[in-house]
């Protein structure tokens, strides 16, 4: 069994600053649905036979594009 204690000290002399950085990267960020539309985007998701991010995807671009018609 490891043990899960933290130790009183790390040593970080030999670390590398910034050895993973990168500058542009994208980060996919989940977002949390509440039950009800949940299971409206995923009742639209079967019927077309595709996943639930491209509905969501869809439904917010045609919200954008309405916005901007909008303005």
């Amino acid at each position: 069994m490891g043990n899960d204690t933290m130790k009183e000290e790390y040593d970080f002399s030999k670390g590398e600053r910034g050895k993973f950085f990168q500058e542009d990267i994208k980060l996919n960020i989940p977002v949390y649905l509440e039950g009800e539309i949940m299971e409206f985007v995923e009742k639209i998701a079967k019927k077309k036979n595709v996943d639930v991010s491209t509905i969501v995807n869809q439904l917010l671009r045609s919200d954008m594009q309405l916005s901007d018609v909008m303005q």
